[in-house]
């Protein structure tokens, strides 16, 4: 017992030591994982008490986060960028969700964590558990999303829709990949931390990439959907000179 926690304080360490390095620190809670109890009771309840018709639901659900679906929207929205010549939306949109799961693939082979289950009636996984790629892969699309649509909204109950609108995705994609046995609570509350991280730091590292369009003559205020605001204020100027 001495010798195993012994153990477990040298991995903590580890990570008071080591906060830049991600990939060890990532293997290291998974290794610690304080949430191993309740991973194996909720995947053993929901496990237990899978039907047909919850199975079908919960793969509707799915869906959302799925590979085909997120690349979907994405070449709808490079299309979309492209044709109005939005480029930093357009950087921004392939450096976040491209990039970030990406990275969660990374993650996925570092740890190596087994599925909660490999086989049964509904089972059918393959790779790795620790984090989950649907989760995160929504989190990183409909996150992205609502970072474009809320400049431009002025009203706060359509703010509060559209953030309401992307929790709720994101949390039926975490949910149903639980509840079908794809992963475990931690692999998918640890995908929704990793895409927030990621998109803020998106967000902090595009910022001289939105201003440089602000400060080049020639380029259309309009570029981005943060720029909206900057257009109407430089408005009544000009019509005062004239």
């Amino acid at each position: 017992m001495f010798f195993r926690l012994t153990g477990i304080k040298s991995r903590l360490n580890l990570l008071v030591i080591n906060p830049l390095i991600l990939p060890q620190n990532c293997a290291a809670l998974a290794v610690i994982n304080p949430l191993a109890g309740p991973d194996h009771e909720v995947a053993g309840w929901f496990h237990a008490h899978l039907t047909h018709t919850f199975v079908s639901v919960l793969r509707a659900f799915t869906e959302f986060g799925s590979s085909e679906w997120i690349g979907v929207v994405l070449f709808l929205l490079v299309v979309f960028f492209i044709w109005k010549r939005w480029w930093p939306s357009l950087v921004t949109l392939i450096v976040a969700v491209p990039g970030g799961m990406l990275l969660n693939e990374l993650i996925k082979i570092l740890v190596h964590r087994p599925r909660p289950f490999l086989a049964g009636w509904f089972v059918d996984w393959s790779g790795y558990s620790f984090t989950s790629g649907h989760t995160i892969g929504a989190t990183l699309l409909y996150g992205q999303l609502a970072l474009f649509i809320l400049p431009a909204m002025k009203a706060r109950h359509w703010r509060t829709l559209t953030v309401s609108s992307a929790a709720l995705l994101i949390a039926l994609v975490g949910f149903s990949r639980i509840a079908l046995g794809a992963h475990f609570l931690s692999d998918v509350l640890a995908a929704i931390f990793f895409g927030i991280v990621w998109l803020a730091f998106c967000l902090i590292a595009g910022k001289p990439l939105r201003r440089s369009v602000v400060l080049t003559p020639g380029v259309p205020l309009v570029s981005e959907p943060a720029l909206v605001r900057v257009e109407e204020t430089k408005r009544p100027a000009q019509s005062l000179v004239g």
